[in-house]
């Protein structure tokens, strides 16, 4: 192994530990601030959702130039196939925490135009689609990372 190549792995490696651990654990605490109406932490949940989504991308890059064109194997293309699923899921989430922020600020403080502010019943199913999705899809992306990772190592 090339002293290029020892680099691109400290990247890879690197960027999946300061990246997808702070991405899995900030996606797995939405639901609970979903139902505890916190938009504070919802708001900074979402910012370090689309802050190390964009970070972890870094990973499937240096994974990239590790992979030096030998796509043919069977574990890469399965690893980088289930990256951009788990990416694609990642965006769902965000917009699902974008939804729950924004239904959250406006049914708790002020309501509608000509309409009452929204009860904590009514919110609380008005935000239950996105805390379920949010949960499920959370550990759904948990659980790819792991698949990568038993991937990468069993080879």
């Amino acid at each position: 192994m090339s002293t290029a190549d020892r680099i691109l792995l400290i990247l890879h490696v690197g960027f999946a530990i300061f990246t997808l651990g702070p991405l899995t654990a900030a996606t797995m605490s939405t639901p609970r601030y979903i139902r505890a109406r916190n938009t504070e932490v919802l708001r900074y949940l979402r910012l370090v959702t689309r802050i190390y989504g964009v970070g972890a991308l870094g990973v499937f890059l240096f994974g990239l130039f590790l992979a030096e064109g030998q796509f043919d194997q069977v574990w890469l293309s399965a690893s980088m196939t289930l990256f951009i699923v788990a990416v694609v899921l990642l965006v769902v989430i965000e917009r699902d925490q974008r939804k729950a922020i924004s239904k959250l600020s406006g049914g708790s403080h002020h309501g509608k135009p000509g309409k009452p502010a929204k009860g904590d019943a009514e919110l609380l199913v008005d935000t239950r689609a996105e805390q379920s999705r949010v949960a499920a899809l959370s550990g759904i992306v948990a659980v790819l990372w792991l698949v990568i990772l038993v991937l990468m190592f069993w080879h």
